[in-house]
């Protein structure tokens, strides 16, 4: 797992936002991931949520999250 960047979650004291690439997350063979887990402790061992997004998907997820943030 390669870690690209680590985001602090807003309205929380410690809670954090992981994106990584992930090689090979289904087994030998499967495509890598981009991969978004969000905690809302810092150091959980598990995060709280987990998307894997495949790289055809990337560009589509930043559209709408794009519009998303537009509306809010």
């Amino acid at each position: 797992m390669k870690i690209v960047e680590e985001i602090a979650l807003s309205g929380t004291n410690e809670g954090t936002i992981t994106v990584a690439v992930l090689e090979e997350p289904y087994g030998a063979g499967s495509a890598s991931v981009a991969s978004i887990a969000v905690s809302l402790q810092k150091n959980a061992s598990e995060p709280d949520w987990k998307v894997h997004i495949p790289a055809d998907n990337i560009d589509a997820l930043i559209a709408a999250l794009t519009e998303a943030k537009e509306s809010l």
